[in-house]
């Protein structure tokens, strides 16, 4: 890892070359990263540090910069920045950046004027022009293709509509690249043309050139993880060695579900940015794909307090929310980003959770359809509008959105088991069974997965008690919360007439209730078995026990428990004293 004078050094600089570019989203990652980073405090007031501070539960005390990482700052007049593989010079397009040609193309582009900001620059041959008139004409048939998904939607926002630059841009953009006559800037334009058009192992290839050429432009990261669905061909990538790479990494890592790995790494790159807003809230979504609520919860409480007006990951924290059932801090939540920003697609989402949360499942749908008409690409909005329809027994339409869903991304689990449970609500398990299998290859540690398979085994027109028995075994196996797994496969081993397996489980489920001080009619069958089982087995002093906890019982179990408390008495009398 670079010292962090050094990668504060090119953050700052990136920060610059991305939004002269245009490429904003990539300028405000680098600049939030570059905040992230901690401050040498002799160096700096109180106030240029008042940001990072903060109140921190979680981030560490400040650290004097070691001698090492003072000397990294460059001498006074150095325009360039280093870094362990390559030199890239901080304004290698000085020339063309005062041009008044770039300067109207610029101000058009940031009005969304790209045709115009496209037209400025026709005759220009600066490699940074070039990017700007290219990226324009993409961005203005990215616009035009909108406009007509919405003058022509199909249903669900379906739409044949398409790019109608990129056949010109790819023709332009490859002799560009085979000449040599490219940047890293163009070469990230070339890599959206070829990815919009389905050319995805050239687009892979074209981004990882770019982000080689130049590692800080965030956005092509972004890009190429996208286009790395697998851990060969996360793996088969050529990227140089630089501090930018292991942010990919972690980020890949996570989109793959390898959340262990991808924990491993933002803690890693937390040693440099320690106060980073954006890993603290990564580090909170492995942990939720991880299921560790609580963890995550403060978190984001914390991030909220940072950066209160932050909406960007506040969907994952709804989510939490809404499965903890903490209606008042969702409302808040909800409340915050309504004020905040109302129309963003995260904060839409978050409204649709509360009023899900509230059993208002209408109005839940109608504020997921709003997020989606922001963004039709988002995928939770499509999977969450897929559950209230299920809520509301409007099954078409639940797989419709799931189905929306996987396309934008087949490995959304959540999606298929959504799909999973739509089936088995239309009675075809066998439709069920195929997208339940899909969800737990790709959450292979999720008991809820596992559980909702064997339940399908379980049904009447499939009966596979044997297949249902080993879903469960993995379900008890994958930290099974809802503690569904473990009677079950104390029931079915019952059904079948393997006694002894099934007091194995209802001893477990027994032992799993008492830690967690449960009650309820799971404890009252587990104690009945075991008290039968016991005496069977003529284990009279055990089953005793078993049958004297059903006395604390009212109604029926209490006077079996009397009946057969009599029967183990009476059993052990004849055994010790035969007539």
């Amino acid at each position: 890892m670079a010292s962090k004078e050094t990668c504060r050094t090119e953050l700052r600089a990136a920060v610059r070359h991305l939004s002269e570019r245009g490429l904003y989203s990539a300028a405000k990652w680098a600049a939030e990263q570059l905040m992230g980073i901690e401050q040498d405090p002799s160096k700096h007031t109180p106030s240029h540090t008042r940001f990072q501070r903060g109140s921190s539960s979680i981030r560490r005390r400040f650290r004097t910069a070691t001698p090492s990482e003072s000397s990294a700052t460059p001498s006074a007049g150095v325009s360039y920045v280093m870094t362990p593989s390559l030199v890239v010079a901080e304004e290698y397009d000085y020339d063309m950046m005062d041009s008044d040609f770039y300067l109207l193309a610029k101000s058009y582009f940031d009005c969304r004027e790209y045709r115009r900001a496209a037209h400025v620059l026709r005759d220009q041959t600066n490699k940074k022009a070039m990017f700007l008139r290219c990226y324009s004409l993409y961005l203005a048939g990215e616009k035009r293709k909108e406009e007509e998904m919405i003058e022509l939607e199909g249903p669900l926002g379906k739409s044949d509509a398409a790019n109608r630059e990129l056949l010109s841009l790819e023709r332009e953009l490859s002799t560009l690249r085979k000449n040599g006559t490219i940047d890293a800037f163009g070469l990230y334009v070339y890599g959206l043309v070829l990815k919009e058009k389905g050319s995805e192992n050239l687009a892979r290839s074209v981004f990882v050139e770019s982000v080689n050429i130049y590692p800080w432009n965030w956005s092509a990261w972004s890009e190429l993880q996208t286009l790395c669905t697998t851990i060969e061909a996360l793996n088969s990538l050529n990227l140089n060695n630089h501090w930018m790479k292991d942010f990919f990494l972690a980020s890949a890592y996570q989109e793959l579900r390898m959340h262990n790995e991808s924990l491993a790494k933002y803690e890693y790159l937390q040693g440099t940015f320690i106060f980073s807003n954006y890993i603290q809230a990564q580090i909170a979504k492995a942990q939720y794909n991880l299921r560790e609520f609580e963890q995550v919860e403060v978190i984001f409480e914390e991030l909220l307090r940072n950066d209160p007006y932050r909406i960007e990951d506040m969907d994952m924290y709804s989510n939490v929310l809404y499965a903890k059932e903490c209606f008042s801090a969702l409302s808040y939540l909800a409340h915050r980003v309504f004020l905040t920003d109302k129309y963003r697609p995260e904060s839409c989402c978050i409204i649709g959770n509360y009023y899900s949360l509230k059993g208002q499942h209408e109005k839940s749908v109608m504020y997921f359809r709003r997020a989606l008409k922001l963004n039709k690409n988002y995928l939770s909005a499509w999977t969450l509008m897929g559950h209230e329809y299920v809520e509301m027994k409007n099954t078409s339409a639940a797989v419709d959105a799931y189905r929306r869903a996987v396309d934008i991304n087949p490995c959304d689990y959540r999606a298929w088991y959504g799909l999973g449970q739509a089936y088995e609500m239309m009675g075809m398990p066998y439709y069920a069974l195929h997208y339940f299998k899909k969800s737990v290859f790709l959450q292979p540690n999720d008991s809820r997965l596992w559980i909702a398979m064997a339940q399908c085994y379980e049904t009447e027109q499939l009966h596979m008690l044997e297949e249902a028995i080993k879903c469960y075994e993995r379900a008890a196996n994958c930290n099974d919360r809802e503690a569904i797994a473990l009677h079950q496969l104390a029931k079915l081993h019952s059904e079948l007439g393997r006694t002894e397996e099934a007091a194995f489980y209802y001893k477990k489920d027994l032992e799993r209730m008492e830690a967690e001080e449960r009650e309820g009619p799971n404890m009252v069958e587990a104690l009945m078995f075991l008290a039968q089982h016991c005496k069977t087995q003529k284990k009279f002093d055990e089953a005793e026990v078993y049958c004297t906890r059903l006395l604390d019982y009212t109604g029926p179990e209490k006077e079996t428990a009397k009946s057969l408390l009599r029967g183990i008495r009476y059993a052990r009398d004849v055994e010790h004293f035969p007539p």
